[in-house]
């Protein structure tokens, strides 16, 4: 039962997204597609209620627990910006916006992909706390070994993301000769 939430929470977020955007650009409703987008946190908070309750009622701790608190965390870090970053692209795209900026390149890009990392971070802090607050929660009445092994691969995903990241610090990625001259040219200008 708690697979099938987590699948139900993922797709509910998906088409809360797309229905709160679509009401924003496409309907002129702003206010009420701003409304169902800031209903998506109570996804989580469902999630969390019912992954508690499935350990109150002598749930054993296991892997579909691990998952639902990667998931809430994955969403406390990332959720915001999935959101913020989708609704700059429908304004562009559907209502006459002004263009997205991209991450760019060299520094810029490094700068950006070390503060994904920091959500990585933040999304690994929230899991692992989860985690640790269920293994206390169940105390030495089951096997808690399946929610350690979770905590370490929210830390795993913290080591990987940094050397992913690393180098784009150390090997920055060199703009395409069109964009550095159109980057050139704009930095003349705002002289």
């Amino acid at each position: 039962m708690l697979v099938a939430l987590i699948v139900t929470c993922e797709v509910a977020f998906w088409v809360l997204l797309a229905g709160g955007l679509a009401l924003r650009y496409l309907a002129r409703m702003p206010r009420l597609g701003a409304a169902v987008l800031l209903c998506e946190p109570l996804l989580e908070l469902v999630l969390l209620v019912v992954t508690t309750l499935d350990l109150k009622n002598g749930g054993e701790p296991g892997w579909k627990h691990g998952l639902a608190a990667l998931y809430i965390g994955y969403t406390v870090g990332f959720g915001h910006y999935t959101v913020k970053w989708l609704d700059a692209h429908a304004a562009y795209r559907l209502a006459g916006g002004p263009k997205p900026t991209g991450a760019g390149y060299g520094k810029a890009r490094a700068v950006h992909e070390w503060k994904l990392w920091g959500r990585t971070v933040l999304a690994a802090a929230v899991a692992t706390g989860l985690l640790q607050a269920a293994i206390w929660y169940v105390g030495d009445a089951a096997d808690t070994g399946a929610l350690q092994s979770w905590q370490y691969a929210a830390l795993r995903v913290v080591g990987i993301h940094a050397v992913i990241t690393a180098t784009y610090s150390i090997w920055p990625r060199k703009a395409p000769d069109g964009a550095r001259a159109r980057d050139r040219a704009a930095e003349r200008v705002k002289r």
